[in-house]
């Protein structure tokens, strides 16, 4: 994975004494404690977060004014003033406090020379080319500001954090006679916020030295974008008449603020959701933005999972985001180490120095026109100095070789598991006349509650690059399973999947039938009916989770606005032999309505079609995010699609008391033709069993108990293992250590141990295959005598090297 950027972020508040040799040493500190990661970039970014943002639209080209800046730790803009000490109210969001009892002036000015030299000491110390980025936040969470929340108010359209509390991109600004930099007779009545803030932009930044802009928490891309609901959805009830009114705001205000700012990059922070939820509530048009030719760069992953563990939304969102990108551009990974704020340090804290939000995220992979895996190219560290402007070495010292593991072990080839993502699809259903709204916001939502609950989906691919991609290479995806949308009629996507089945391929699909082709209904020998939604019974549908104390509940609450709609399938054929349900929903007594199904067809090669219904399992009762039903009391509907693997000789498995014991999630990386799993065990009492179609995967390291041929696994919180060797074996313990070499040309060497009449699937490094020696029982000093060579395999498995009926253990040497 080769670094372009990597990107140190901060605020000034390490800067406690404005003296340029002062400042110097403080530079040169930051720079020496990430440079063992800095060194593998192209170049270095600082991104300062000098305040909220006002710092810019106060700007009246005058050095010598002071700037308002972030020297709080709280809520600055909360209505009992800044206290130095101990607030008055111990929560930080009624009354902030000063992170010293003195802070510094700040000057803009001295923001100049900090700049400066953060420019000279960074080339100094790494060699390399330093930016340094301004950042605008459109709530008020980091520094006092007249602007937003007394003179000019109305620009905060959004309630966020509050009524009023987030300016909303499209805002238009009332007139005043203040002078400002880009204004110095005033703002003009009515004028568009995108007018003034990129001319204001035009001139800070110029002056100031500045290389980028930065738009945080969603700024740019519509109103509400840190909820659920938005002016097209209110929790209820979608209403799309203003899609395309809203659209053009948003994109205006792009094309404003790049009228007056042309040439500074933009980078973005993006909302807290996924993109089809951002469609059907806000209208944001991503692939407009993306292709308007504003010079942006897209949005990273949310920090948002270190602060409520919703990693499903994270990873959900990072992949619907940059499935397509910005013509020219790569796509950044972000961590969150410190907060300087919110007086807390995520990785000391919150992830409890677990490297979960690296691993996981790092784990993913987009699959480009050309049919190449990308990773992303940029790094950023929000942020490296915390609350009290400390930084101190432990982070990085701790973070940088998580971060390095996870880059070697990038992904280069599809996962196991491939999203074919509906990015213009999804765009057209949002803008079409009729609207059909429901659609991106069900299937996002679905995706990110399947993940939550053990989905290993960390491979996305666009529509528009599959179809190009597997033109270009018809075997790309021969080791996937495709996961997707139900397509619609007549389209090529439709048309090639149902091929793809045919030739040999794996295909699973979710979500209604509505638009569904009469083709793809009869490849899965389904009918529709007159949907139905509501509180319903299932049935036939029977758990592979093993949960000791209370059972899931057989009950399932199918909200049609939640779900694009009601239950409608039926099996067109029941006599079928070839086609196999997994669950019945039960309406007016009628057991007929399936929740999923698949078909395998002996004459396709082995290919194998499955369907899932999929349900939504979430509400809207208020705040930013939907709540999930109580799992005591509701079937989880989004476990269908992990149950539905099993069609697919999948069986992923977790063994839990209750149903209210979360589940963990997983990722499964391909690189140098091995297996990387990366996982988050929010509970680990949870165990997990796992088997593939290649067998129970052993993992470096790590003994497992086989049961049912599935590997038993109770991992700690964050977890990352190589894994290159499979074994079909019903139960023993199983242990797989890395050995040492011992002998010249021998590079690595694995031990199998606790072998009972197995067959053996090793995944050797590309290029080592005809060097690999495997020898059962061997003993010291591993003399290669009486080798069984292994029989070579390239199927729908993968690459490697087989050895059949072992009893003992088996030396892997290559």
């Amino acid at each position: 994975m080769k670094l372009r950027n990597v990107t140190l972020e901060m605020s000034p508040k390490p800067f406690r004494v404005m003296r340029e040799d002062v400042i110097r040493d403080v530079c040169r500190d930051i720079f020496r404690q990430w440079s063992n990661l800095t060194r593998k970039a192209d170049q270095i970014s600082v991104m300062l977060w000098t305040a909220d943002g006002s710092e810019i639209l106060d700007y009246r080209g005058r050095a010598e004014d002071e700037i308002e800046w972030a020297r709080y730790i709280g809520l600055p803009n909360a209505k009992l003033d800044p206290v130095k000490g101990m607030p008055a109210e111990k929560n930080l969001h009624s009354q902030a406090v000063y992170y010293m009892d003195d802070p510094p002036k700040l000057t803009y000015g001295g923001l100049a020379n900090i700049v400066r030299l953060l420019k000279e000491v960074g080339r100094e110390v790494s060699g390399k080319p330093i930016r340094v980025g301004a950042t605008f936040d459109p709530g008020g969470e980091f520094a006092k500001s007249s602007f937003k929340y007394k003179r000019h108010n109305e620009i905060c359209m959004a309630s966020t954090m509050g009524k009023a509390t987030f300016v909303c991109c499209y805002a238009t600004l009332n007139a005043d006679n203040e002078h400002y930099a880009g204004f110095p007779s005033g703002i003009p009545q009515d004028t568009p916020l995108g007018t003034f803030f990129g001319r204001q932009c035009q001139h800070f930044l110029k002056d100031l030295g500045f290389d980028y802009i930065w738009f945080s928490n969603g700024f740019g891309f519509g109103l509400e974008t840190w909820k659920t609901t938005g002016p097209m959805f209110d929790g209820k009830v979608f209403s799309p008449e203003h899609a395309g009114e809203i659209r053009e705001k948003i994109l205006n205000f792009w094309r404003c603020f790049r009228k007056e700012c042309p040439a500074f990059p933009i980078e973005t922070r993006g909302t807290n959701l996924v993109t089809g939820s951002d469609l059907a509530s806000n209208a944001t048009p991503l692939k407009d933005i993306y292709g308007g030719g504003f010079n942006m760069t897209p949005p990273p992953n949310s920090p948002w999972a270190a602060l409520n563990g919703d990693f499903g939304l994270e990873m959900v969102g990072y992949m619907s985001r940059i499935a397509e990108l910005p013509p020219g551009k790569g796509f950044p990974f972000r961590f969150y180490t410190h907060d300087p704020w919110w007086l807390n340090s995520p990785w000391l804290d919150r992830y409890n120095r677990e490297p979960q939000d690296i691993y996981l995220p790092l784990a993913i992979g987009r699959i480009n026109a050309e049919g190449r895996v990308e990773n992303p190219d940029s790094i950023a560290l929000l942020t490296i100095d915390d609350s009290y402007g400390r930084t101190p070495d432990q982070v990085p010292n701790e973070v940088i070789p998580h971060l390095q593991e996870a880059m070697r072990h990038a992904p280069d080839q599809p996962g196991p598991l491939v999203w074919v993502y509906p990015f213009d699809e999804y765009h057209a259903m949002t803008f079409a006349k009729p609207a059909r709204l429901e659609e991106p916001f069900f299937g996002d939502w679905l995706m990110r509650a399947a993940v939550n609950n053990g989905l290993p989906l960390n491979t996305v691919v666009s529509t528009k690059n599959f179809l190009s991609s597997l033109k270009r290479e018809p075997k790309l995806y021969s080791e996937s399973i495709l996961i997707t949308p139900v397509p619609d009629s007549g389209s090529m996507l439709s048309e090639e999947l149902i091929h793809f089945a045919n030739a040999g391929g794996r295909v699973l699909l979710y979500g209604p039938l509505a638009h569904a082709g009469g083709d793809l209904l009869a490849t899965l020998n389904l009918n529709r009916t007159e949907p139905f939604a509501g509180e319903l019974d299932l049935v036939s549908l029977r758990p592979i989770d093993e949960l000791s104390e209370q059972l899931y509940p057989m009950r399932l609450n199918h909200r049609p606005a939640m779900c694009a709609g009601g239950i409608e399938a039926v099996l067109a054929n029941p006599d079928d032999e070839r086609t196999h349900t997994i669950g019945r929903a039960v309406y007016r007594n009628d057991e007929r309505h399936v929740m999923a199904v698949w078909r395998p067809v002996p004459d396709w090669h082995g290919g194998i079609i499955a369907w899932v219904r999929g349900t939504n399992s979430n509400s809207f009762v208020g705040g930013h995010l939907l709540t999930p039903d109580d799992p005591a009391k509701w079937f989880p509907g989004d476990l269908l699609l992990r149950y539905i693997l099993g069609a697919f000789n999948w069986r992923i498995a977790f063994d839990k008391r209750r149903p209210d014991q979360r589940n963990p999630i997983l990722a499964v990386a391909r690189h140098n033709n091995g297996f990387f799993f990366s996982g988050c065990t929010p509970n680990t009492n949870v165990q997990m069993r796992l088997r593939l179609p290649q067998g129970a995967p052993i993992f470096t390291g790590c003994e497992t108990e086989l049961r049912d041929g599935a590997a038993c696994y109770r991992m700690p919180r964050a977890w990352h293992r190589e894994c290159r060797v499979f074994i079909t074996q019903e139960s023993g313990e199983v242990f797989c250590a890395e050995q040492h070499s011992g002998e010249i040309g021998i590079t690595r060497r694995l031990k199998l141990t606790g072998l009972k009449d197995a067959v053996v699937r090793f995944y050797p490094e590309r290029g080592t295959r005809e060097k690999v020696r495997m020898v059962p029982n061997a003993a010291s000093p591993f003399v290669p005598s009486g080798l069984i060579k292994p029989q070579p395999f390239d199927d729908a498995r993968g690459h490697f090297l087989q050895m059949a009926q072992i009893n003992g253990s088996v030396l892997i040497s290559w």
